[in-house]
């Protein structure tokens, strides 16, 4: 698994995100935070000002604490070690990286992807190269990084594709949020994750040597993907389907670093406050 993988958010990110996902103008944000509006323009600019940082977090519901650690380069998502059973793959999509996921029962060599990334070749290699059988693909959300190599890789595996029936898509069948699958031995619990994307899943993975929850664009280490389709499902969901999971269990996420829930409990400014 890449240890040394950017956050996928700076502070500026996530005050922008909050800001946005609750409709706030400036001005808003002024007359809730008590901070002018040239020092929130200052702080989106990337200007750390210990005396309007904590105005302008508690307005937006966000953790001051969490969000100065992010301000000050504080934050480093502890490494979390290579587990027998999961592999993270790092690919290119236009100017953002992307991350994708093996996950395979070691007694019985069955495996799975989750998500596809830019280019699945290197998942198509390490599966070929530990022996394993690809027999599913499981998509948390349907945003075209995630999705972009799907049509090959099952061409290569003949493994049968799977999407959150709020997504359809090509190729994949439907299911509803709170199927169980199976992976060999280990089991697949899905959680509806919306917020971001109106058919966003996460994937909670038990029967390894630690719980494993692949989110998608759900929840960054230190950040979360923001609203797009709504930022209060967004927030709930997150609170109530990821971080309600064992504190041992690691998050894989779209995008940045992995990290774990119990980290995530203090360390994110979106769910610290």
């Amino acid at each position: 698994m890449p240890l040394s993988t950017p956050l996928e958010d700076n502070f500026t990110d996530i005050i922008a995100k909050a800001q946005r996902g609750l409709g706030f103008t400036n001005e808003a944000l002024a007359t809730r935070s008590g901070a002018t509006i040239a020092e929130i323009e200052n702080l989106k600019a990337g200007m750390v000002d210990e005396v309007a940082l904590p105005k302008v977090a508690s307005a937006l519901g966000l953790g001051a604490d969490a969000l100065f650690a992010l301000a000050e380069s504080r934050y480093k998502p502890e490494p979390v070690e290579d587990m027998e059973g999961m592999t993270c793959f790092n690919s290119l999509f236009d100017d953002m990286t992307v991350n994708s996921f093996l996950v395979w029962d070691p007694s019985t060599k069955e495996a799975a992807f989750f998500d596809t990334g830019a280019d699945g070749q290197p998942m198509l290699d390490c599966a070929a190269s530990h022996g394993l059988k690809v027999k599913q693909i499981f998509i948390t959300h349907i945003h075209t990084d995630h999705v972009f190599d799907l049509d090959r890789l099952i061409e290569k595996t003949g493994a049968h594709a799977w999407v959150c029936e709020k997504e359809p898509l090509a190729g994949a069948d439907l299911f509803h949020a709170g199927r169980a699958f199976q992976i060999g031995e280990l089991t697949v619990e899905t959680r509806l994750t919306s917020g971001h994307a109106a058919g966003g899943v996460t994937y909670f993975i038990q029967g390894l040597s630690k719980p494993v929850a692949v989110v998608g664009d759900s929840m960054f280490a230190g950040s979360m993907g923001g609203g797009m389709i709504s930022y209060a499902d967004a927030v709930r969901n997150n609170r109530e389907q990821v971080l309600t999971l064992p504190d041992s269990t690691i998050i894989c996420p779209g995008h940045g670093p992995l990290t774990t829930v119990g980290e995530q409990k203090h360390a994110n400014p979106f769910f610290a406050a």
